[in-house]
């Protein structure tokens, strides 16, 4: 959130939709009306062919200044440990987008330990697990950050103990907040100005984080 109380906000496309180039342009034109307020993630099935994968996330990046691509195990079944997923993570590197991955529900391929041997593979990819695994798998999230420093983690959907677990070990300028569904967002902004923190650690997780990731 900046000074003026204002977030970016991170617009991804439903995973599963009928036209996702329909969707994308949807989000490419909130962008131009918008250009301080919102950035832009491509999501898309991994399971066309991949050449028009590839050719869609640059598209998105191209016509569009989308800065993320948004991965959804629980829908895009997707194991992140196989060869078989190497052009998901080259091609949001190829395009210069942070990933940011869906974790905690669909397991096994939402599991948050499943992303540190790409990331290690890729060492000049960002890498945001959503939800730092759902609460259920916290500590795995927890571990993959600190053994990878190009992981972040996004907070919604948890607990205020969790968050607290994880910034006991991961710094602030390495977690983010997140609405998850638009009509939790006062929720999840809430749990997070409530901890016990410094307002220096607030301020990284509700603003420079994201703005870091997001507003290049």
């Amino acid at each position: 959130m900046d000074a003026a109380g204002v977030d970016r906000t991170l617009l991804i496309p439903f995973p599963v939709v009928e036209d996702y180039r329909r969707e994308h342009d949807e989000i490419g034109a909130a962008l131009r009306s918008h250009p301080d307020r919102f950035a832009g993630a491509a999501c898309l099935d991994p399971f066309v062919p991949e050449s028009m994968f590839r050719e869609e996330v640059r598209r998105c990046r191209e016509a569009h200044g989308f800065r993320a691509l948004k991965f959804q195990p629980q829908y895009q079944g997707l194991n992140p440990l196989s060869g078989r997923s190497d052009f998901l993570f080259e091609t949001a590197l190829e395009n210069e987008m942070v990933l940011v991955c869906h974790t905690g529900a669909g397991v096994p391929f939402a599991l948050p330990s499943l992303f540190i041997h790409p990331a290690r593979r890729f060492p000049g990819l960002r890498i945001v697990l959503g939800h730092a695994g759902g609460g259920l798998y916290v500590l795995e999230a927890i571990v993959a950050a600190s053994v990878c420093p190009n992981i972040y983690i996004e907070l919604s959907t948890l607990m205020p103990h969790a968050m607290l677990e994880i910034l006991g070990h991961v710094g602030a300028d390495r977690l983010m907040a997140g609405s998850d569904l638009p009509e939790s967002l006062e929720t999840e902004i809430g749990k997070i100005l409530g901890l016990p923190i410094p307002d220096r650690s607030k301020q990284e997780i509700l603003w420079e984080t994201a703005a870091a990731l997001f507003g290049e």
